[in-house]
């Protein structure tokens, strides 16, 4: 579901005049002024909820492979599709370029760093549970930090450390709090310990907070928001995905052959989904629709090619081992 909506989202970018999409419509008339609430609460919390779910399954992985095997399936499966799209997209692009795998990059890093913590460290017993008082501990901690961080770089400020890791300083404390927090759940179970009442109360805040970021246009509001929103959208951030994780635990908490089959899927066509829907983009730029309709229709379309396109790659012996 979140590499749906994110490519839900990239297919949004086409349509706000706010955005640097490299797609614009060529009919002006299809642009939404107000699509970039639905960004807005996007990039609030779902790359930082899929840091927290990358972290929860790195200690399993570690302690099945050790150090060795792990880093080396990490680099195999991490690294190759960063080395790949970031010598397409540079080439394309004329400059170093490593585009929507910056999630990758990020995470293979943070992958690398918990192998060189663990070769020192043992793992730690986490006894705690869930708390209401504990996810809104993680929020301020994390929204203060951020909005220090926004005073020296705004959001959509994107720098390169090192010369190669690109990052959005803005946002890349959250993705470190959200897969330390991945880890820890891991070893304590928190997703299954979780309380029902603090699933469901932190859902409801965590809505709540988003329907805030959607209602805000103008006035007051907005700007109390904007001149926050670094604490903000960590309120959300918290809130909404322990909220999302005990709805999906309690409400689709099963699988069956076709949801099996998305799940396998679901990591190549984060990978491929950018180079689809920019073709899809392209290809539809004179069918005559309101933006509306052409954002759904595009991005239905590209999310499923995305899919069925990896289904195909992974049949090529060896794919498997990558995606």
């Amino acid at each position: 579901m979140l590499t749906i909506l994110v490519v839900f989202h990239h297919a949004a970018e086409a349509y706000s005049p706010y955005s640097a999409w490299v797609y614009k419509p060529s009919n002006k008339d299809e642009m939404m002024p107000l699509i970039w609430h639905f960004n807005s609460v996007n990039a609030a919390f779902f790359m930082g909820l899929f840091f927290f779910i990358a972290g929860y399954f790195v200690p399993r992985s570690y302690d099945k492979q050790g150090i060795w095997l792990y880093v080396k399936k990490k680099l195999l499966r991490l690294g190759i599709p960063v080395v790949l799209v970031t010598a397409f997209l540079t080439n394309a692009t004329g400059h170093l370029e490593v585009g929507h795998l910056w999630y990758v990059e990020s995470l293979l890093l943070f992958c690398l760093v918990y192998a060189l913590v663990r070769k020192f460290v043992s793992p730690m017993q986490v006894k705690s549970n869930v708390s209401l008082w504990g996810l809104l501990a993680v929020s301020l901690i994390m929204g203060v930090g951020g909005h220090l961080i926004r005073q020296v770089s705004p959001q959509d400020n994107w720098i390169w450390v090192l010369g190669f890791v690109h990052i959005e300083p803005a946002h890349y404390l959250q993705y470190v709090i959200m897969f330390v927090l991945g880890v820890l759940a891991y070893r304590g179970q928190w997703l299954t310990k979780m309380k029902n009442s603090t699933g469901a109360v932190s859902l409801l805040i965590g809505s709540a907070l988003a329907i805030g970021d959607y209602v805000r246009n103008d006035g007051e509001w907005n700007n109390f928001v904007y001149q926050w929103f670094g604490i903000y959208e960590s309120l959300l951030c918290v809130f909404f995905s322990f909220g999302l994780l005990w709805l999906f635990r309690e409400f689709v908490n099963g699988t069956n052959a076709f949801q099996s089959w998305c799940s396998q899927q679901a990591y190549g066509a984060y990978i491929v989904h950018l180079f689809i829907l920019l073709a899809v983009q392209n290809a539809t730029d004179g069918l005559m629709l309101p933006g509306i309709a052409k954002f759904l229709i595009i991005g239905s379309v590209a999310s499923i090619i995305s899919f069925v396109v990896t289904y195909l790659f992974r049949l090529i012996p060896g794919v498997k081992k990558v995606l």
